[in-house]
């Protein structure tokens, strides 16, 4: 855009994009478009989306780029033939990108890919802005032992818990009654469970008001989203299991609530686009330009709420239970849903199936104390082949 939208800085701040060609990655890029002068790109990542990685790569001039899928580095290579970027492939190529000396690493990856590299950003003592649900369900105690070991700030991207952490008193934090946060409902918000059973891959991606990648979009259509949100807010604010609401608000204009015990409720509303909250992180402590669309209330007129549908939606359920039974309870619930939409998506087992799969695991693998970050991969491992025995038979 145009200079008038550029604060000029002498020391620009150098950002590393781990998960660059996704959602959230491409719309960090475009923040940081709008504002050339303030950002520096040092890194980026992808798995197998090569080609636009190689044009992210021409376009932002990072020092290293890498692929995860080892056979793609070739095709890398010679896409950016003359460029003098380095090029790494593979899951070690993904952590030494996370070691580039950036000040602040978006860690976009989704699923639990994203645990290793995120840790060792974390491990650098910077800024990490987590898009990553996954570090914090699978591994949440570990995690935040390094973060705090590390002396490292962690940022929630996810749009609620942004919300909340811009709304949320944590020098008083005994004065919150609860955290509520909102869920769009999905594209079958009101479809009766018969119609749901017909669901299809190609209807379930289609949400209603975000623009989302195809595995948190259907993680959306089952609110297991939601599920996975509540035990991050878990482990990112400090409260307990019992504070933790959730309320369906189609318009996704009030991403999250604060509730205090004077009876006050605190919300931050914005358009539903994740450049807001993913330029409140790479402004933090400032806020900065975005090209967000502006929220404009009177055009919406109203804004709606209903309580959640645990019985069309059980995932929702089952996310509760993972996080009261705790240990490893939620990385098996994660490992089980990854694998579920996975057979979804590939049309090996229905939409209601992806959370009989889900509970079907859990009450596969005994749930235990977590002991170390091995331990959190094998159990992962575990969950995973458990639920792959159960698709086979579906």
């Amino acid at each position: 855009m145009g200079g008038e939208m550029r604060s000029p800085v002498t020391n620009p701040k150098r950002v590393t994009i781990l998960g660059s060609t996704g959602s959230i990655g491409c719309s960090t890029l475009d923040i940081i478009a709008h504002n050339p002068d303030s950002f520096v790109v040092e890194a980026l990542t992808a798995f197998t989306n090569v080609n636009l990685l190689a044009q992210q790569a021409r376009r932002y001039r990072p020092s290293y780029v890498a692929i995860g899928d080892e056979t793609l580095k070739g095709k890398l290579t010679d896409a950016l033939a003359g460029t003098n970027i380095k090029v790494g492939s593979g899951a070690e190529a993904i952590i030494e990108a996370a070691e580039q000396p950036s000040d602040l690493v978006m860690a976009a990856i989704v699923g639990a890919a994203g645990l290793k590299p995120t840790l060792q950003a974390v491990r650098r003592g910077i800024t990490v802005a987590l898009a990553n649900k996954e570090c914090l369900v699978c591994a949440g105690s570990l995690f935040l032992r390094e973060v705090e070991t590390a002396g490292a700030t962690l940022l929630p991207v996810d749009s609620e818990h942004n919300a909340i952490f811009q709304v949320f008193d944590f020098e008083r934090s005994d004065a919150v009654e609860k955290i509520i946060l909102t869920a769009s409902g999905g594209p079958f918000r009101t479809m009766g469970k018969s119609d749901m059973e017909k669901v299809t891959p190609e209807q379930a991606v289609k949400h209603p008001t975000w623009d989302m990648g195809a595995k948190i979009s259907i993680d959306s259509a089952t609110l297991m989203n939601k599920g996975l949100e509540m035990i991050e807010a878990d482990y990112l604010f400090p409260i307990v299991e019992s504070q933790i609401e959730v309320l369906v608000h189609p318009q996704s204009v009030i991403h999250s609530m604060v509730a205090y015990r004077d009876g006050s409720v605190l919300a931050q509303l914005g358009s539903p686009d994740m450049r807001t909250p993913i330029a409140y992180t790479l402004g933090w402590p400032n806020r900065m330009d975005t090209p967000s669309p502006r929220l404009d209330l009177a055009e919406i007129g109203q804004l709606s709420f209903e309580p959640p549908d645990t019985e069309r939606f059980p995932a929702l359920k089952l996310a509760r239970q993972a996080l009261q039974s705790g240990g490893t309870a939620p990385t098996i619930l994660n490992a089980a849903n990854e694998m579920a939409v996975e057979g979804f998506l590939t049309k090996r087992i229905g939409f209601l199936d992806i959370a009989r799969v889900v509970e079907a695991t859990l009450c596969k693998v005994q749930g235990e104390k977590v002991e170390n970050l091995e331990h959190v991969h094998v159990v992962d491992e575990d969950a995973r082949d458990a639920a792959a025995h159960i698709i086979a038979r579906i």
